[in-house]
């Protein structure tokens, strides 16, 4: 029988089944109803994997989509390569204990305190072993959203490679915070040759006071960049002063959000220049300098993105990881060629740039950021939240085997998922 959350069986005891927040593709929809919790196997292990005891777990929008079943079905998807599994247990964030180790298992041993990263592949894809980038490996995923069993249940199967050490100066709910926003903050800042962070590089940083936000901030700031904020409101601009911002923009302060009017439309092409040269001027009083940002950290997508590219430096890059606010983004190709501007995807992080960031967070030099703690029950209604954009300051965070989740004995747990 499955042991209460909040709970755990003794080092290396794996109990047959556990509980975990599952969807279903009968629920996608609302966040709020679409995760469940059951009680579900715990699965063996293959080659190479690991299986995570989960204190805590971090809330990403990623499986805001999931719970969603848009963009794509990930149950479905995982069934059309032969997976057995018509559920999906989501997670791209874990801090946690190592419970067992699958064969061929190195550097990682039971009792071990990790944290894990967000990216899974084939160890065997020909081009991982080219020694190639392996987040752009046709096998590469994100752990989590596009694999199942991630850290909404009481063990988390992941890669060995993904196991990094936690921070010993962190509690369980703190490591769990940061880690995907902030490798894959990283990798934007970090990983694109030509445009990698300089030190005296303005920086401007979409939904600054959020996640991937602070994460960012304080990476450009320990850089010897100039990071600079947007944000809804005075309050969350405070925040990331307190983070290292140079400054901060309020985006309602502005009016040209979405897609931007077309090019034969003379008059609302020039309204909406208008109001984009007035952001513009807003970020040069902000940094005290016409200075425009050599790199543009972007999520929003649809609402920001010809904002992004219209105030971008010439040569400079606009790096997005998401699209929170839709997909179907507008890019006013004058200002991407005439001045050579790079419109670049990131997603994920390798395993040298998320060892490189967790360094950063054991040494102290990056703050995780803990925003909301939550208890496992309410992992639905976070999502919902994220999806509606009503969010807090910094990083949700789910307890699991950490203690005062607020759930209850197992058996209460159970007949809660009937």
């Amino acid at each position: 029988m499955a042991v209460s959350i909040g709970e755990l069986p003794p080092l290396g005891e794996v109990p047959e089944t556990m509980f975990a927040q599952t969807v279903r593709a009968g629920r996608f929809g609302d966040p709020r109803t679409a995760f469940g919790v059951e009680q579900v196997p715990v699965p063996a292990l293959a080659p190479g994997q690991v299986l995570v005891a989960v204190m805590a777990a971090g809330i990403n929008y990623n499986n805001v989509w999931a719970a969603r079943g848009i963009p794509i079905d990930v149950i479905a998807e995982r069934q059309r390569r032969g997976e057995p599994w018509d559920f999906h247990v989501g997670g791209s964030d874990a801090a946690g204990i190592v419970y067992a180790v699958g064969a061929g298992v190195t550097g990682v041993s039971l009792g071990d305190q990790v944290v894990v990263h967000h990216g899974w592949w084939d160890q065997d894809d020909p081009w991982v072993t080219a020694g190639r980038d392996p987040m752009l490996a046709p096998s590469a995923k994100i752990w989590g959203y596009n694999t199942n069993f991630g850290s909404f249940g009481q063990f988390a199967v992941v890669q060995a490679h993904q196991c990094m050490p936690k921070a010993p100066h962190l509690t369980w709910e703190q490591a769990a915070a940061p880690t995907l926003v902030g490798t894959t903050a990283y990798r934007m800042l970090h990983g694109w040759a030509g445009h990698t962070l300089e030190s005296g590089d303005v920086v401007l940083i979409w939904g600054g006071s959020g996640g991937l936000g602070v994460q960012a901030i304080q990476l450009v700031k320990a850089a010897g960049g100039v990071p600079v904020a947007v944000v809804s409101d005075g309050a969350r601009g405070e925040y990331c002063l307190k983070y290292g911002a140079k400054g901060y923009l309020n985006r309602k302060e502005f009016t040209h959000w979405g897609i931007p009017p077309h090019w034969t439309d003379a008059g609302g092409q020039r309204s909406w220049s208008k109001e984009a040269r007035r952001f513009r001027d807003a970020l040069y009083e902000v940094v005290g300098e016409r200075q425009a940002p050599r790199l543009v950290i972007e999520h929003p997508g649809e609402a920001t993105i010809p904002t992004s590219v219209f105030i971008c430096a010439p040569g400079g890059m606009v790096v997005i990881c998401a699209g929170t606010t839709g997909y179907s983004a507008t890019v006013d190709l004058r200002y991407q060629w005439v001045f050579q501007k790079r419109l670049q995807g990131s997603h994920g992080s390798n395993d040298e740039q998320a060892y490189a960031y967790n360094d950063l967070v054991r040494q102290g030099a990056i703050d995780p950021a803990l925003g909301e703690v939550l208890p496992f029950a309410d992992i639905g209604r976070a999502h919902y939240e994220m999806g509606e954009g009503i969010e807090v300051f910094g990083n949700r965070v789910a307890l699991v085997g950490a203690p005062h989740a607020g759930l209850g004995r197992a058996d209460e747990i159970g007949r809660t998922a009937q």
